[in-house]
């Protein structure tokens, strides 16, 4: 039986699967372990990638730090929320195909440890959550996010309709660049949409790598991604996406009016771009894996290089 390492343990299992039963079942009473398995909780680097613009935004634009301070908390637990909930649509639309997949067979609707009948009772309770949190925040940054909800939804029918759905989980995962900004200044402006733009390549990129675990699966059970419709050129398009990432949160900083100090730091996540760009081997799932979690510190890195121009 061929077995590959699962980089998050440090073990082999069989097949390749990037759920992590492990560490939840350590903590959590066992009926509630495929609810936390369903929202992705063993795997916490969604909600950082989906919270992490909105980190962006509050570095370049929060008139204090309490008031930064407040939002993070807000936009962390909302992240987890909503992210959460992203998933159980995802995996209610995709959950036949799921199980033709080596890497999702083990999904709870797919395996079928969780029914299609309470994932949406799961689903109804993460969204009033959500709404709970949501309706903290300034107007402006409530219609946003209400409005999020539409791409949310179609995101799973992208990937049977085009070759590029990591254009649709782009607008998706960084939707909280615009709110984040609205929430911190109660409007929208320029820098907002270059933080929401600079997040939409990021997430081409990072997503990218990461349907390339998936690329022959995908290919036989007729799901589309930039993975398969790239193939052998992923390299390039990286350098683009993620060199345009870098260029876009510098024209966001500089018409914030932040220190331009702020350019200098902005060194050390395009150095953690170009990382992942020599490291990267599409032949190679768990390497992929590895890379693709790898960005929520590049993001952090950005959020950091921000914080030094408001300094």
């Amino acid at each position: 039986m061929d077995t590959r390492p699962d980089p998050s343990e440090g073990k082999r299992v069989a097949p390749h699967t990037d759920i992590r039963r492990e560490g939840l079942s350590g903590w959590l009473p066992a009926a509630f372990v495929p609810y936390a398995l369903l929202m992705r909780l063993d795997r916490p680097i969604g909600s950082w990638l989906l919270f992490l613009p909105g980190l962006w935004a509050f570095a370049a634009a929060a008139p204090s730090w309490g008031r930064g301070l407040w939002l993070t908390l807000l936009f962390g637990l909302g992240a987890v929320v909503m992210r959460g909930a992203g998933c159980v649509v995802n995996d209610l639309w995709d959950r036949d195909l799921d199980r033709r997949v080596e890497r999702t067979a083990g999904r709870p609707l797919a395996s079928g440890a969780v029914s299609a009948r309470r994932a949406l009772l799961f689903l109804v309770a993460l969204s009033v959550l959500g709404l709970a949190i949501l309706l903290q925040l300034p107007r402006t940054a409530i219609w946003l996010g209400v409005a999020s909800l539409v791409p949310i939804v179609l995101y799973p029918l992208a990937k049977r309709v085009t070759d590029w759905p990591q254009a649709m989980l782009g607008i998706v995962f960084t939707w909280a660049a615009p709110m984040g900004w609205a929430a911190a200044t109660g409007a929208l402006s320029a820098p907002a949409l270059l933080l929401w733009a600079a997040g939409f390549g990021w997430t081409l990129a990072y997503d990218t790598i990461y349907a390339h675990q998936d690329r022959e699966d995908d290919a036989l059970v007729g799901i589309r991604s930039s993975a398969l419709t790239l193939g052998e050129r992923t390299r390039p398009f990286l350098a683009l996406a993620f060199a345009g990432c870098i260029a876009l949160v510098a024209m966001a900083g500089l018409r914030a009016g932040l220190n331009p100090v702020f350019l200098l730091g902005l060194a050390l996540p395009a150095a953690h771009f170009a990382w992942q760009w020599h490291r990267l081997d599409i032949h190679d799932p768990a390497l992929c894996l590895r890379l693709f979690r790898s960005n929520r510190d590049a993001g952090l890195l950005i959020a950091l290089a921000l914080l030094l121009g408001r300094l």
